[in-house]
């Protein structure tokens, strides 16, 4: 009902809002007193105790103790004897909520009310106990043993053996002579290892004669390298790229070897004709920016250096930053384990003082257990005189209730009987029926009209004849599309080939300028090579080269020594 409703939803939204502080009982509870008890049951102690601390004066002791005995009683007289222990109230639990509200105004709301309402609910502490002590199964003692001697014959003195004859020892082996030799192995191992010591040695001996004989350069690469040098500082010099020099690869062979024609496929004259393209617009696409006046991007790109070696040093600082922060947090977390230790050290020792004084209550608990146990011993044996009389009359009354369930059953079974004994005749009388409208003949002749539809009432119904036609001008349309198909393909076909002799007289063109521009620089190349110039060799390659004739003088001292 409504009341019900208002009840459970304003218990479940109180329990959210004061979540923290029915938390900080319950983890307590569940250290302490609660270690065994199931972690599923969690929020059952949150609802009880939500009850408890702000719901008890609206609800009353006696509907607050229903609520609690409708429950396990093991459980809630474990968790309200832990909860309303002055001690824990007046104590850490105060402190605890103190964090969270403040500290005059928890003990004049929570504290207080909960103190007051303390003896009244020791009450309903002691009424679970003693249900629980009531409930306690008693256990039979069982009778003691009582051991017997066996009565066992007594045996005849074996006679004394005979002393078996010493054995003697057997004789021995002389020690093999093998012994005291050294075996084969080591002799053949130091023979392997001299004859590998030699091979090493042979092969550092050449190793070290012919040890610059890579270095040495025939006369023909060296006059290619030089060509090469030469016009590298020609296009440095000219401020123009190498590009320039050697359009394509195609142009450098062309220096060495004879134009030998390649044949090419569709993709690629297409990939070929736009690289020419692209070549070609990149070009004009350079000359215009020289046109409206392109800068230098040298000063730009000195800006973009130094705001890298500016945001670098700014990352080394940020990095230091870190690692110095990393340090003193670490630090700061030894210090808070140290802490910690030393809080563990005193929560241990309170607590044992805690399981001494629990210990002591438990013992007196005991005492009285057992004597409510005695009691109910004799109790029960009371009990059981009278038990033999209430079997006798229980075995009668179970006879008359089997008597009766028999009778019931024949009767039910008789209408069964009757009833299927009905169906079958039904089911005989239809059969008969069916076999009698078969005997009948019927007419298996039908006569077809394939100008008519077969009267279905449907929108889309036509006759067979229609359909043939239908069909045949469908076959007509669909064979005028594959003709129209064939006609567009064809028609693309010849575009395409059309495409790829444009791009072949375009690709051609270029070869022919790019093969031109070659032989012109290699005429010009050899007129100066005739004329007597000499190309000019770099400083570091005059240096290597005397560094390479110091270090061969040098080897072929040290092998003349050797």
């Amino acid at each position: 009902n409504m009341t019900e409703e208002k009840f459970v939803l304003d218990t479940l939204s109180g329990c959210i809002e004061y979540k923290s502080l029915l938390d900080v009982i319950v983890n307590a509870f569940f250290v302490r007193d609660g270690r065994y008890c199931l972690i599923s049951e969690r929020n059952l102690y949150i609802v009880i105790c939500y009850l408890a601390t702000f719901q008890l004066e609206e609800l009353g002791l006696r509907q607050f103790s229903k609520i609690v005995k409708s429950l396990d009683t093991a459980k809630m007289q474990k968790f309200l004897r832990f909860f309303f222990n002055d001690l824990y109230l007046n104590t850490w639990i105060k402190d605890e909520w103190s964090q969270f509200y403040d500290s005059l105004y928890v003990k004049e709301n929570w504290i207080d009310p909960l103190l007051r309402w303390q003896p009244k609910v020791q009450q309903l502490i002691e009424q679970l106990t003693n249900k629980l002590s009531n409930c306690a199964t008693t256990v039979k003692p069982s009778a003691v043993t009582q051991p017997k001697e066996f009565h066992l014959t007594v045996p005849k003195p074996h006679a004394i053996p005979l002393p078996l004859p010493i054995p003697g020892l057997e004789k021995r082996s002389p020690v093999p002579s093998s012994t005291y030799k050294p075996p084969k192995e080591i002799k053949q191992l130091e023979e392997i290892k001299r004859k590998n010591r030699q091979k090493a040695e042979n092969l550092l001996l050449k190793a070290n004669t012919d040890q610059f004989s890579c270095a040495t350069m025939k006369s023909e690469k060296r006059e290619v390298c030089y060509k090469i040098i030469h016009l590298l500082k020609i296009s440095q010099e000219h401020f123009e790229p190498v590009d320039r020099l050697f359009p394509s690869s195609l142009s450098i062979k062309r220096l060495f070897i004879d134009n030998i024609p390649i044949k090419l496929n569709a993709a690629a004259i297409l990939r070929e004709g736009a690289l020419y393209q692209r070549k070609m617009e990149q070009e004009l696409k350079r000359i215009e920016n020289l046109l409206q006046g392109a800068g230098d991007s040298s000063e730009y790109l000195a800006w973009q250096n130094q705001m890298r070696g500016r945001d670098l040093e700014e990352q080394l600082v940020e990095i230091e930053c870190r690692r110095l922060q990393g340090k003193l947090s670490h630090e700061e977390a030894v210090l808070a384990h140290q802490n910690v230790i030393q809080e563990n050290k005193k929560k241990a020792d309170l607590m044992r003082e805690e399981k001494a004084e629990l210990m002591h209550q438990y013992a007196e608990k005991r005492l009285q257990e057992k004597k409510g146990l005695r009691e109910l011993v004799e109790q029960i044996v009371e009990g059981h005189k009278n038990a033999k009389e209430a079997k006798i009359k229980l075995q009668k009354y179970k006879q008359q209730i089997v008597q009766e369930v028999c009778e019931e059953n024949r009767e039910l079974l008789q209408q069964a009987l009757e009833l299927k004994e009905e169906k079958l005749r039904k089911r005989y009388e239809l059969i008969q029926q069916i076999r009698a409208i078969e005997s009948l003949p019927s007419i298996r002749h039908k006569f077809v009209d394939l100008t008519e539809t077969a009267g279905h009432g449907l929108i889309c119904e036509m006759s067979i004849v229609e359909l043939h036609e239908r069909l045949a001008l469908l076959r007509e349309e669909h064979k005028a599309a594959e003709e129209e198909k064939r006609d567009q393909i064809i028609h693309e076909k010849q575009a395409k080939e059309q495409l790829l002799l444009d791009k072949l007289d375009q690709i051609s063109l270029f070869r022919a300028e790019l093969g031109r521009a070659a032989a012109l620089k290699q005429e010009e190349k050899k007129r100066k090579l005739q004329s007597g110039e000499r190309p000019m060799k770099d400083e570091r390659i005059l240096n290597l080269q005397k560094k390479i004739a110091e270090r061969t003088v040098e080897r072929k001292k040290q092998a003349g020594l050797l």
